[in-house]
């Protein structure tokens, strides 16, 4: 947990998909939005600039982007992870992210409270690559949120042509997914 005690939390959001229409990149604007009082998301959109994880590369010193991200996640009192779903799975460039966030010494999702959502045109709305999430963090020792369950399926029949999330419904699920987060941070913090 970050040492933030003025009583607000701040959120790192991060949207798992590289593409400039991205219903993830979107639906993190949404949370942004409709984040309630007491919380701040703030997010981090350069998954582009990370490199392929290489263990050569590590030993010369984090990258400068990785590190970056590494430092936000362990100031951030959560997380708020948004992925897309690509072969069943998590997309390949979150996986890097995670990959690299994670290494030692020190990896900051250790405790880390966090929520999963995620967005996508087909009826599953992500739910695969959400579990597969779920089951790197149980190694990472991150304490997801267990409900409510955020995955938003038809994707492209909830935002407009610019990206904003029109279907009221899904802002109230997502309204409710970051009130829960927020009480799950709270409550881990006492």
């Amino acid at each position: 947990m970050s040492e933030n005690t003025g009583g607000g939390i701040t959120v790192l959001g991060i949207a798992g998909s590289l593409r400039r229409g991205s219903y993830n990149a979107a639906a993190l604007r949404a949370a942004v939005e409709l984040a309630p009082a007491g919380m701040r998301i703030e997010t981090f959109d350069r998954l582009r600039d990370i490199p392929p994880y290489d263990e050569d590369v590590k030993q010369q010193g984090f990258p400068p982007v990785v590190a970056d991200l590494r430092a936000r996640i362990k100031a951030a009192d959560a997380l708020l992870i948004v992925t897309p779903e690509y072969n069943y799975s998590v997309p390949g460039v979150l996986k890097n992210a995670l990959d690299w966030a994670s290494r030692p010494p020190e990896q900051p999702f250790d405790g880390k409270p966090l929520a999963i959502m995620g967005a996508s045109p087909g009826a599953l709305g992500t739910a695969r690559a959400q579990y597969h999430l779920r089951q790197m963090f149980v190694f990472l020792n991150a304490l997801p949120l267990n409900r409510p369950e955020v995955m938003i399926a038809g994707a492209n029949q909830r935002f407009d042509d610019q990206g904003r999330l029109t279907d009221e419904k899904t802002r109230e699920f997502i309204a409710a997914l970051l009130v829960a987060l927020k009480d799950w941070t709270e409550r881990l913090r006492r």
